[in-house]
């Protein structure tokens, strides 16, 4: 997303929001830029309403600092939420636990879209007992760092080891996720650095990290490289690219997912001045998959010196009318105790808060609908191990979505 940069960006429609920290926190950076107009492959100008009887509703979770993730490990009944301060918390039979999970704001800048982004379990948790964490250090790069879980739920702070270390050089578009695919493996979600316009054109390079979905096989020993590269990575033999990028062409990949029953990714990439996206691939056709950005913003031409070949369009697409600017992407619901919404892909937009859904598929999505629910300033959805799912305002409040 794009935060405080985008304060002085033209285009930004500021006035919306309720402060200018919170505000901008996970805008999308809007600002100069050439793109024309299109027709999107499918846009929420076709929105419906949810039909009468699939009503769902919010049930909260308990208050935050911030939150940015929700997370839980496999074989575990504890919930854990991310703080942007740098710390996660613990939600044990329905309570919010005094003690942080984790605390290592001494070592995070949060400042706009800086911060503490999200956490992620490995599929062995219960053997390995691992987390891995997404942050902004007080260095201004990105991190991944890896902790031992204690038997409390707790993390070991003298337990971390660097995993990966991505030199940033503006304060937004952060990217920030981390999910482990079905596959097994680490894959790393990177903004393309900041500014506006793609200043150093990193979407379409591949001998950066940044403007990228990575995958790498953490390591999970205290000695040698932190990870390697899993060897049908699609560049690995590709002189001058990084041997870790899985995915590239993309702006600031504002939280993705793989579906637990197809396997699919779908990731919501935020816009810069007019259009927010859902890019959508099978299982195993992200590999290699360039999905555009800055040849193309959605599907409108953008910066007319970069190409992207093969780009592979969004399925769904939305403008910034009516106060939309940052698109925070979500889920294909596997949800049973969901039946309004099983199959469907969730998502919303920070500045509107709106929450709405559609049925992917390709090349177009089709029948988005509006839930009928708001969280405001909306920073981003979750999964359980019962594939339930939450919804957290950077304002403080997490939810659950139920029937």
């Amino acid at each position: 997303m794009c935060l405080y940069g985008a304060m002085s960006e033209p285009r930004r429609q500021s006035a919306v929001f309720v402060s200018v920290a919170l505000a901008l926190l996970f805008a999308g950076c809007g600002g100069g830029g050439g793109s024309s107009s299109s027709t999107s492959p499918a846009t929420a100008s076709a929105t419906q309403p949810a039909p009468t009887g699939d009503k769902v509703r919010l049930e909260k979770v308990g208050d935050f600092d911030q939150p940015t993730y929700v997370a839980q490990p496999l074989g575990s009944t504890d919930l854990y939420v991310v703080e942007q301060s740098g710390t996660v918390r613990i939600v044990r039979n329905g309570d919010v636990l005094s003690q942080p999970a984790l605390d290592i704001s001494n070592q995070v800048t949060d400042n706009g879209e800086q911060g503490l982004l999200s956490i992620a379990f490995p599929p062995d948790f219960q053997k390995s007992h691992l987390v891995y964490a997404y942050f902004t250090g007080t260095d201004q790069d990105q991190h991944v760092v890896r902790y031992t879980v204690r038997s409390d739920g707790t993390f070991d702070p003298g337990s971390a080891r660097q995993i990966l270390n991505m030199a940033d050089f503006a304060s937004n578009h952060n990217g920030g996720q981390l999910q482990f695919g079905p596959d097994g493996d680490l894959y790393i979600g990177t903004g393309d650095g900041g500014q506006e316009d793609d200043p150093r054109r990193t979407g379409q390079d591949l001998g950066t990290l940044l403007g990228k979905l990575l995958r790498i096989r953490p390591a999970t020993g205290t000695g040698g490289a932190p990870y390697t590269i899993p060897p049908d990575n699609p560049f690995v033999h590709r002189q001058g690219a990084r041997p870790e990028i899985y995915s590239y062409g993309l702006r600031n990949p504002w939280r993705f997912n793989f579906d637990p029953k197809t396997g699919a990714l779908s990731i919501g990439d935020v816009g810069q001045n007019t259009l927010e996206e859902v890019d959508y691939t099978r299982k195993g056709q992200a590999r290699g998959a360039n999905f555009g950005w800055s040849a193309f913003e959605g599907t409108d031409r953008f910066n007319t010196d970069q190409t992207a070949p093969n780009a592979v369009p969004p399925i769904f697409e939305y403008s910034h009318d009516g106060g939309a600017c940052s698109i925070t992407g979500g889920y294909v619901v596997r949800d049973r105790s969901l039946p309004a919404l099983y199959g469907r892909y969730v998502y919303g937009d920070y500045c509107v808060g709106d929450l709405h859904s559609f049925v992917p598929g390709i090349p177009h999505a089709r029948d988005d609908r509006s839930l009928g629910l708001n969280v405001p300033s909306l920073s981003s959805f979750g999964e359980d191990n019962a594939d339930h799912i939450y919804a957290a305002s950077l304002d403080g409040p997490v939810y659950r979505l139920v029937q």
